[in-house]
């Protein structure tokens, strides 16, 4: 990739967890100067990235915290995946997600931003029938993948009307090194890296795991393309797996671990076959995933190994 020109001050929403953390070493090795906003201070901080702490569901909070400076790119990749009802915390979810975007473009500097990046979710696509497609529309079905959905629809009416550059991208299954220990594939590790019985679903759903190098890459992409504006892109591999499958090889890797498949009910609304279509982001940013996932899941478990954990 070329460099961006001059040096280029850049927000990472969500910075200090695993996919913001990533990508803030990916823009210092570029020459950015990166500025970090999260509502805790990471457990490891990343020499050079500037830190700031506010919630963004508080545009009071959110000002002291950002002041007056100007970025000229900001990537959204705030907020943790949180699939409660409506009933029970959604409002809160909501809040989260689509007052905080709300909140970041009151507090920002909207004309001197060249780039807004949302990181949006293939849980958007709801029940829609594999391949997901961007030109679908939209089947929202928790207060999370609607508010995913609100803001994809809030930045390009900004596109439209104001010429906001805002661009955005649906995340199909990321994975990878030091990912939260409560997520699919690092439960599945340290269930076979301790070679005891662990609980998982009956497993027959269809997904489609992308590396969280991959996706950095993507989102760099986007950073340096005028053409991306008002557009949303797939990220992922565009194939699919079941979860049956994938524990079989994580199993192998790690050689041990028990599943009993079943023991997990699925998600209520679960759709069982969530599977990218990414011609448009190929055909765009010539983007291609790189790391196959017999690879990405080997580095992954070596990780695990590793740190146990830590």
């Amino acid at each position: 990739m070329t460099r961006l020109l001059g040096l280029p001050r850049i927000l990472v929403v969500g910075g200090s967890g695993f996919l913001g953390s990533e990508l803030c070493k990916k823009c210092l090795t570029e020459g950015l100067e990166v500025h970090s906003l999260s509502r805790t201070r990471p457990a490891l901080p990343i020499e050079n990235v500037i830190y700031h702490y506010a919630d963004l569901a508080d545009s009071f909070l959110l000002r002291s915290a950002l002041g007056n400076t100007k970025y000229d790119f900001v990537v959204n990749c705030g907020g943790k995946v949180d699939h409660r009802a409506l009933s029970t915390g959604g409002i809160e979810v909501i809040d989260t997600h689509l007052r905080g975007v709300l909140n970041l473009l009151q507090v920002l500097d909207k004309s001197h931003i060249r780039r807004f990046i949302q990181i949006g979710s293939s849980d958007q696509y709801g029940a829609l029938r594999e391949p997901q497609s961007e030109v679908d529309r939209e089947a929202p079905f928790t207060p999370y993948s609607f508010a995913k959905t609100a803001v994809d629809h809030l930045l390009q009416m900004l596109w439209r009307s104001e010429k906001f550059p805002a661009v955005s991208l649906r995340l199909f299954l990321i994975y990878g090194p030091g990912q939260n220990p409560e997520r699919l594939i690092p439960q599945i590790i340290r269930g076979c890296l301790e070679n005891r019985r662990f609980k998982v679903s009956p497993g027959f759903q269809k997904r489609d795991f992308c590396s969280i190098f991959d996706i950095v890459e993507a989102i760099y992409r986007c950073l340096n393309s005028e053409v991306v504006n008002g557009k949303v892109f797939n990220v992922a591999t565009g194939e699919g797996i079941m979860i049956r499958d994938i524990v079989a090889k994580i199993q192998k890797i790690a050689g041990g671990g028990e599943p009993e498949f079943g023991a997990n009910p699925y998600r209520k609304g679960e759709n069982m076959a969530l599977v990218a279509n990414i011609d448009q982001i190929s055909q765009v940013l010539d983007w291609q995933p790189t790391i196959t996932l017999d690879v990405g899941l080997k580095h992954t478990v070596d990780y695990y190994r590793k740190y146990n954990f830590k």
